[in-house]
């Protein structure tokens, strides 16, 4: 039987330049698609992307197979939601270019797809790992509602996410009314027919959580060697990683000292009072809303997701700027793609060369099937007994994704 989350996972079917001269200070109005797409691009996450795009689109395909009590899907229910899964090339299409994930067999009266062996074996890989981190879960979601100003969240933002946060398929169950002295779900007073979740017994103390970014200061300051300047330099810093073929003036440096020296109130720190109307007070609630973000992406389990899921939570988390901007403005920790269907946002320090740093059981079976999803033909046995090769390291293969981007693009 589909659980609530998959089922609604189904239904949801820099180099510098004129643009950042108010880089590390507040915006005005909202990032212009200029200043997007003028962005410093990093290679090696979009090459990622560029894997990723069709990935995202077999996941969907995936949890309409699973949901199932046959593990399989009539075809015809596949190309009805063609258009829907932005399937621009058709479903016959789609499901022939992935090969080593998805199997069509003759059936009466409809063809039915299924899964392969191996994707089959790797999804369930991942359903159990997450079921098994049912501890991480609670943490996660603990971690989430701390950094609401409110405690609380809307649950339907907690829907949209719950796959980057490695929770459970059935978390509502499994987590959320399996913990009913940490977590309660009422109806929304403000909107019909929603939910909010939150912490039980907001008069008690929140718990004591230490950030990502203040475990990494605290590993920082420990080392042997540091003086008075270097500590004074990392106290309210964040890690910066900024790609060798980004280029950065004597002033953004400049400016970037001073911004990692600022004060600020951490993600799951109280915010007692109304904030100082001054521009020191508005910098700071900046800083903080970096903070946040910052923290939201190591929760993840991919440390990466898309900025429109993480705008869901702008208003419990008290942010009050746009969320890509603050992506944008810090270049050295976030990297911003606009490959698929909306934009993608990675934390820079957890990634090397295309890769998770600390990888975890979920992240490795979700690599699997990545890994499937890129093979595309290459190993199969033709119509005529040859097998498909790769074709000319991956450059052909990339050029042949590239196109179906581009139909993407003119679709949208």
């Amino acid at each position: 039987m589909a659980t609530r989350a998959t089922t609604n996972t189904i239904r949801g079917l820099f180099l510098l330049h004129p643009t950042t001269t108010t880089l590390l200070l507040r915006r005005q109005k909202t990032t212009s698609a200029a200043a997007v797409a003028s962005r410093h691009r990093d290679p090696t996450f979009e090459k990622l992307m560029l894997s990723y795009k069709h990935y995202q689109k077999v996941l969907p395909i995936a949890d309409l197979i699973l949901s199932s009590p046959s593990l399989s899907l009539p075809f015809p229910v596949l190309a009805s939601l063609s258009q829907r899964l932005r399937l621009n090339r058709g479903a016959h299409h789609f499901v022939r270019s992935h090969p080593h994930v998805f199997s069509l067999s003759p059936s009466s009266p409809h063809p039915l797809l299924r899964l392969t062996p191996s994707a089959l074996s790797i999804s369930r890989s991942e359903s159990s790992s997450s079921a098994a981190a049912a501890a991480f879960s609670v943490d996660r979601l603990l971690r989430l509602l701390s950094m609401s100003l409110s405690g609380s969240v809307p649950l339907r933002a907690v829907f949209r996410v719950w796959r980057e946060l490695g929770l459970p398929d059935d978390f509502e169950d499994s987590v959320l009314r399996d913990n009913p002295q940490l977590f309660s779900v009422r109806d929304n007073p403000k909107e019909r027919n929603t939910h909010i979740l939150e912490l039980v017994g907001m008069e008690k103390p929140k718990p004591d959580f230490t950030a990502a970014a203040e475990e990494w200061r605290g590993q920082e300051m420990g080392k042997e060697g540091l003086g008075e300047v270097d500590l004074l330099e990392l106290r309210y810093a964040f890690k910066q990683g900024f790609p060798p073929s980004m280029r950065l003036s004597q002033d953004y440096r400049s400016k970037l000292k001073k911004w990692q020296r600022l004060p600020y109130i951490g993600p799951y720190a109280s915010l007692e009072g109304e904030a100082k109307r001054s521009k020191l007070g508005t910098r700071q609630l900046e800083k903080r809303a970096v903070g946040i973000v910052h923290e939201f992406l190591s929760l993840t389990v991919e440390k990466m997701v898309e900025v429109e899921k993480v705008s869901q939570f702008r208003k419990s988390f008290g942010i009050d700027l746009n969320i890509r901007d603050l992506f944008l403005d810090h270049p050295g920790m976030f990297y911003l793609s606009t490959k698929g269907k909306g934009h993608t946002v990675f934390l820079r320090e957890a990634y090397a060369k295309g890769r998770l740093l600390q990888a975890n059981p979920i992240y490795d079976a979700r690599r699997q099937l990545l890994d499937l999803v890129r093979m595309r033909r290459r190993g199969v046995v033709t119509d005529d007994g040859l097998v498909e090769r790769k074709r000319v390291a991956e450059g052909e293969v990339e050029e042949d994704w590239e196109d179906e981007e581009e139909e993407d693009e003119e679709d949208q």
